[in-house]
Formats: structure tokens, C-alpha cells, sequence
């Protein structure tokens, strides 16, 4: 049967049928655009909750707190707390913790990351005779001169490490629109020393599963990522033995989405992102190309 849309969507209730125990779901693009929630969005976490499921939120973005994630949650009809948000903040912090602690480091990055880092024990410093390891970041104040510290810090003195919060090249804003993000920041370093990251947190690193599982014990096995990419989103699900969602309110279109070979196809394609709750025939096989029946 060829590959079509949803026609039917039911209200979630009675007759929507959870299909996994635990749900990871980005955030930007897939649970919300901007500052307005996306379609379906409450109600589908709301019947999740009442059906006994585990819902999470990960995201790339280390702008912000996982308690200021779960503040616009609420703000925008999610109830949620700080303890059900995953970032790559959370995971560069604790990659910090087991490979560098105490280390001098020079973020190029928002307040939010200084802020867990000196909560961590570093110290914080653009000295490159002092800096132990350059950690890149989506950073909306990057200049001449932090590049210019990281090249000081990395080519010509050539001690410090060099990681990077999340692969995003850019961070998707409604109507098309979006910021450079990590990956940006990262090519121009690398550009500029010829160094480059020795590692790179968040989705899709398999690491940022294990910190996950540790605290929440899911099992990939019977947990759904859904997200709007697949670079991101759909690797990190692949990588790690989950089943992966692709929702197409973000970056990816429906073409693009049945242009990804198989290896790289996620297993639904999703109109919107409460289309998790309709039967089973009406979510997309992409693997297969056509509806499952």
C-alpha cells in the first residue's frame, strides 16, 4: 500500500492505545515551535500520563536549565518538572564529571552552562596559558575575540582538550527562520586550529542514553524518541536500540523524510506529534514506505 497521510485522528481517550512504556520527546519542533505549543501536543503527554507512561523531554539546546525547560512546559499547559528534562547541558556536566573534574575551562556558551560548570567545580577562565579544556557551545555572543582565545588556547599553546555541547548546525524559529547553533561554533575553531572536538554530547551520543537510563532505568527496547530531525533525533533512537519517530512540525519535511535511505529512515513518520495515539494503521512505516497494516 503506498505511503499516504493520516486522514483520521481520534481524540485521545478510551480509544487511543499506548504502544511503548517510556517516551522521549525533543522539544523545539516537536513538542513546541517557538513560544507556541504545537498541535496536539498537551493532549497527547496528558493521555500518556494517565495511561501510566513515562514521558521525558531531551533536548540539544544548552541555553537554558532543565528547570527552565519544565518552567515554559508548564507555562505553556505541561506540568512538569526539572527532574523529567534531559539536555546536553546535563551531559557535558557529567562527561566533565567523569573525564575532567576540577578542570580550568573556557566555555564559549551561554550562562546556563558557566553556571553548571562552576556549580561542577571548574574554574572558569580565558587565560589560554591556564586552560585546561575549550567546551563549544550554541553561544549568541561568539566573537573575534573567543575565537581568538581558543585559537591561543588550542594552537598555539596546544594543551587543552576541546568538546562540544551538541552537533546542531542551527536552532529552528518559526516560519522558516533558525540561528547558527554548536556545530557553527565548533567549524570555526576547527577552522581557524585544525583541531577538532575529541567529543560531542547530546543526541545522537549513545552516552546521553546511559545517563538517562541510569537515573530513569528504561529500556530502549520499549521506549519511543520522537523528534523533528534525523540527523539527531532518528540517529540518536538508531544508535541506541530505541524505535524513532519523526514528526514533521521542525526542521524535516515529508520529502526529505522518504528521500532517507533505510539505514537512516526512522521507523514512524508522524503528521503531527499526537498521531502517536492513533491504532496501529494509521502510523507510517518508513522503513517499509507504506502505512503499517
Amino acid at each position: 500500500m503506498p505511503l499516504t497521510s493520516t486522514t483520521r485522528r481520534e481524540a485521545p481517550g478510551r480509544a487511543a492505545r499506548r504502544h511503548f512504556d517510556t517516551y522521549l520527546f525533543d522539544l523545539d519542533g516537536t513538542i513546541y515551535l517557538g513560544t507556541d505549543l504545537l498541535p496536539g501536543a498537551a493532549e497527547l503527554v496528558s493521555t500518556l500520563r494517565a495511561q501510566s507512561a513515562r514521558v521525558l523531554f531531551v533536548s540539544n539546546n544548552p541555553t537554558r536549565s532543565p528547570q527552565d525547560y519544565a518552567d515554559k512546559l508548564t507555562r505553556l499547559g505541561i506540568p512538569t518538572s526539572h527532574e523529567d528534562v534531559y539536555t546536553s547541558l546535563v551531559a557535558t556536566v557529567a562527561w566533565v564529571r567523569a573525564h575532567a573534574p576540577g578542570a580550568t575551562v573556557f566555555p564559549i556558551s551561554e550562562q546556563p552552562l558557566v553556571d553548571a560548570l562552576v556549580a561542577e567545580g571548574c574554574t572558569i577562565s580565558d587565560d589560554p596559558e591556564k586552560i585546561d579544556l575549550v567546551v563549544a557551545s550554541y553561544d549568541r555572543s561568539f566573537d573575534y575575540r573567543k575565537l581568538q582565545v581558543a585559537f591561543d588556547t588550542l594552537f598555539v599553546h596546544g594543551r587543552a582538550r576541546f568538546v562540544a555541547t551538541n552537533p546542531d548546525r542551527f536552532c529552528p524559529f518559526p516560519g522558516g527562520r533558525g540561528e547558527p547553533d554548536c556545530a557553527s561554533v565548533v567549524a570555526a575553531i576547527t577552522a581557524a586550529t585544525g583541531v577538532a572536538c575529541e567529543a560531542v554530547f547530546g543526541k545522537p551520543d549513545p552516552a546521553f542514553l546511559e545517563i538517562i537510563a541510569a537515573e530513569t532505568g528504561l529500556d530502549p527496547a520499549t521506549t519511543v524518541m520522537v523528534g523533528d530531525r534525523l540527523s539527531t533525533d532518528v540517529a540518536f533512537a538508531r544508535a541506541t536500540g530505541m524505535t524513532s519517530a519523526l514528526v514533521l512540525t521542525g526542521e524535516t519535511d515529508r520529502a526529505t523524510a522518504l528521500r532517507t535511505p533505510a539505514a537512516q529512515a526512522p521507523t514512524l513518520l508522524l503528521e503531527r506529534v499526537d498521531d502517536l495515539l492513533q491504532p496501529a494503521g494509521h502510523l507510517w512505516d518508513v522503513a517499509r514506505r507504506e502505512v503499517r497494516a
